[in-house]
């Protein structure tokens, strides 16, 4: 598959960390698409949340359909659960990984978004520490990032950039 976008992001779901959800230099990628379903609903039944996910390309980011060196900037934002209900709100939003098979998924994951990236291009990626650590995913994908820094309210959110040379 061709395209002239120079951005992708290969895991985009609800598209929550763009500033334009509909950026035109991005292409959006995720393995679902769905359209403002009910995810949560609060006990006294004043309050919900809803989910809409529109990817521009329905793939899975371990088999992405783009030839090599497609892209010059990568985000890669994957699932960070292993411990949530099937069915609970943050599965359904966030997505989830296999407990047993997380390590190959994400190795795998990188790999799809390091051979999409152009020589010269960069990847950001994006974990949070809920379930497992930053360290133990550096060790599944095999690459060191370049730098990066830690946010979120318990400092558990990290941003990865690597640089494709």
């Amino acid at each position: 598959m061709d395209t002239d976008k120079p951005v992708l992001d290969a895991t985009c779901g609800s598209r929550m960390i763009w500033f334009d959800h509909d950026n035109e230099l991005a292409l959006f990628v995720d393995r679902r698409e769905v359209d403002n379903q009910l995810i949560w609903t609060s006990k006294d039944g004043k309050q919900s949340r809803y989910l809409t996910i529109k990817p521009d390309v329905i793939a899975d980011f371990t088999d992405l359909p783009f030839e090599d060196e497609t892209f010059w900037h990568v985000v890669f934002d994957p699932p960070h659960l292993t411990q949530a209900g099937d069915t609970s709100w943050l599965a359904a939003k966030y997505g989830k990984l296999d407990k047993n098979t997380w390590r190959q998924t994400l190795h795998d994951g990188f790999a799809e978004c390091w051979r999409v990236l152009k020589t010269h291009g960069t990847l950001i990626f994006k974990w949070n520490e809920m379930n497992i650590t930053t360290k133990e995913v550096i060790d599944a994908i095999g690459h060191e990032p370049m730098y990066g820094c830690v946010s979120g309210k318990y400092n558990k959110t990290h941003w990865m950039a690597y640089y494709k040379h």
